[in-house]
Order: structure tokens, then C-alpha cells, then sequence
């Protein structure tokens, strides 16, 4: 069953067009380095649902080198403005560099610092939440997240089924890893049982979870 899946996943990231050649090149260096980023399955859903929601502001939490925030920004309107957050300075260096390179650093803004602690200090709505960072801080985040988005927003968050480890009993997995297996399902749970949200969990990737914020009047 497992073979299965991963010759369906070949098959159909086989069918990528790819991107434009400065994100080809930018995915090459990362994985090159072991930074990770956004898979094949990823890339084409955030683009597709930018091309859906037409965005005008997304929220971004775990930056990275920049990687999905650039490909946000190229596949959004003109006018669409992207906040994205990052804490580890290292990274931080690097994703500055490729946003400026990349000639949309009008349209991004990377925010340094904590998510836990930023996300409290944003007044402004947003149509379209990424989530890809800290697993373990998913459950944490989600009260903040909903704060921050409009109704009718999306909220996309990447990783949700860690490789198909959330399938396992807590006893199966590593003791170290035991804290965020735990959180994860209770993240997973909470987005598919919240009365604000309508969510879906694919299985596409490392899993995924797509929500929409009901009307909280309605």
C-alpha cells in the first residue's frame, strides 16, 4: 500500500511544469544545504488557491529561506502583500538575501522573532494563513490565527501528518517526539471540530490541513 503511494506521488510530481528558473534554482541550493522546503504537492496547491482567492494579504508563519513566500508572491496579484515571520537568525540572513534577489521584496515582509510572540502584536486581518513551522506549536498558534483571519480566509498548514507517524499509537514513536505527536493530533482534531472552521485533511506530501473561517456572526 505504501509502494503504492509513493509511485502515485512520483506520477503526479512527474506532471510539474516546474517553476520559474530562480525558485528551481533557489529549491536546488536548499536541498543541496538540507534546508527543507515545501514539496512538489505544496507548491501546486498554494498556487492553485492563490489563484482562487486572490489573495490581498498572507500571513506566512515559518519563513525559512524564502523559498514558499517568493512563490506566493509570484503567483498573487500584484497588489497582494505577504507578512511572514521567522525566528532562526541563520535562516533569517539567507531569506532576506533571496526576497531581495528575488525583485518582490516590496511585497514581502519578513518579521523577526517568535511566532508566539509576534502573531499577539498583528492588528491587521489577513485572507490567507501559511502554516509551516514549529509542529509541536501548531495547537498554540491556532487561537491567534483565527484572530487574524478574515472570514472566508484560508488557513493552510503544511507537515500535519509528519510522514504518516500521526497514524501510529503515542507508544510507537520516539519518546523525544512523543510532545508533538501528541499536539499534532490535538491540532488536528481541534481544526476539523471548530465551529469557525471548515477544515480538510489531505494526504498529499507530509499531509495537510486546508481551512476556511466561517462567518463567527452566522
Amino acid at each position: 500500500m505504501k509502494n503504492d503511494y509513493i509511485r502515485t506521488e512520483v506520477f503526479i510530481n512527474s506532471l510539474e511544469k516546474g517553476n520559474t528558473p530562480f525558485l528551481d534554482e533557489l529549491e536546488r541550493k536548499a536541498k543541496a544545504d538540507n534546508v527543507p522546503v515545501i514539496k512538489k504537492e505544496m507548491q501546486s496547491l498554494l498556487k492553485v488557491l492563490i489563484g482562487i482567492k486572490k489573495p490581498k494579504r498572507v500571513l506566512e508563519i515559518g519563513t525559512a529561506v524564502g523559498f514558499s513566500a517568493i512563490l506566493m508572491a509570484e503567483s498573487g496579484p500584484e497588489d497582494m502583500e505577504i507578512v511572514t515571520v521567522e525566528n532562526y537568525e541563520k535562516r533569517i540572513a539567507e531569506a532576506e538575501r533571496n526576497i531581495r534577489s528575488s525583485g518582490y521584496e516590496d511585497r514581502i515582509r519578513l518579521i523577526k522573532g517568535d511566532a508566539a510572540e509576534v502573531l499577539p502584536t498583528l492588528k491587521e486581518k489577513f485572507d490567507m494563513v501559511f502554516m509551516d513551522a514549529a509542529k509541536g506549536q501548531y495547537i498554540n498558534f491556532l487561537p491567534e490565527v483565527k484572530r487574524l483571519l478574515n472570514d472566508g480566509g484560508i488557513l493552510v498548514s503544511d507537515n500535519c501528518l509528519k510522514g504518516g507517524d500521526i497514524l501510529e499509537s503515542r507508544f510507537v514513536v520516539e519518546r523525544r517526539d512523543r510532545t508533538i505527536h501528541r499536539r499534532m493530533r490535538d491540532y488536528l482534531y481541534e481544526v476539523k471540530h471548530d465551529d469557525c472552521l471548515e477544515t480538510a485533511v489531505l494526504s498529499a506530501g507530509d499531509g495537510i490541513t486546508v481551512s476556511v473561517k466561517i462567518n463567527e456572526k452566522a
